[in-house]
């Protein structure tokens, strides 16, 4: 087995994915807010050489990409703290039991996150990411900061690869805890009556490793935190 160095790794296979054809299931509504493309597609190595086709399947959506926020600020015992949000997912509540490869928790389905949404289509650039990223601040934790209060939290990454072309873009901002509102929510159910607590950024990475907070975005986003405040 070949090893690198992080930043030497070996430049990777260039294969093209040629298209041949796509279509969408017929039984879906025209108001889905997912729906699934298969594609017949064929890949060409860099030797020219085209591989069979093969059929993939691949989950798309108009609004695509996120945004994913820690709020943080420094308590009076100089702490790092940050906020969390707890959300309702329904495909994880509504997992298969057959599925489970573990016994799974009593309240399968509440997670603890970040703060994230989904960027509009009038938000894809660079100033309205941050836009979006003010947006979704007002929306889940009642704090009204300007968009370019907020800084980058490291590169985008791609949560499910296999089955979305979805990236993340990760943001921070410095917050005041007294000038905390009431978030003013978009209007959607699993955004009802959610918990919001601020909690040490130490504390959030023990129960990362405890398998309290179980999201991987936000594992993801305190971990860059937790590097960036040099701990």
């Amino acid at each position: 087995m070949l090893c690198f160095s992080a930043m030497a790794l070996p430049p990777l296979p260039r294969i093209a994915l040629v298209r041949e054809s796509v279509s969408r299931s017929e039984q879906e509504s025209a108001t889905a807010f997912l729906h699934v493309e298969r594609s017949v597609l064929r890949a060409r190595f860099e030797g020219g050489e085209p591989s069979e086709p093969f059929t993939y399947d691949i989950v798309a959506r108009e609004r695509l990409d996120a945004v994913v926020i820690a709020a943080h600020y420094v308590d009076e015992h100089g702490r790092s703290m940050v906020y969390l949000r707890s959300a309702l997912r329904p495909p994880v509540a509504l997992r298969p039991r057959e599925a489970w490869p573990m016994p799974e928790r009593d309240d399968l389905g509440g997670l603890w996150e970040l703060p994230a949404g989904l960027v509009e289509t009038d938000e894809r650039s660079l100033d309205g990411l941050r836009r979006s990223a003010a947006r979704e601040l007002r929306e889940e934790l009642g704090f009204d900061v300007e968009p370019d209060k907020l800084a980058s939290l490291g590169p985008s990454s791609f949560p499910a690869p296999g089955i979305i072309g979805e990236r993340h873009f990760y943001f921070h901002v410095l917050v005041d805890p007294a000038r905390r509102a009431l978030p003013s929510e978009d209007g959607s159910v699993l955004e009802q009556n959610a918990t919001i607590v601020a909690v040490a950024l130490d504390l959030a990475l023990d129960l990362v490793r405890a398998g309290m907070i179980e999201d991987a975005k936000t594992e993801l986003g305190l971990r860059r935190l937790a590097e960036m405040n040099g701990r």
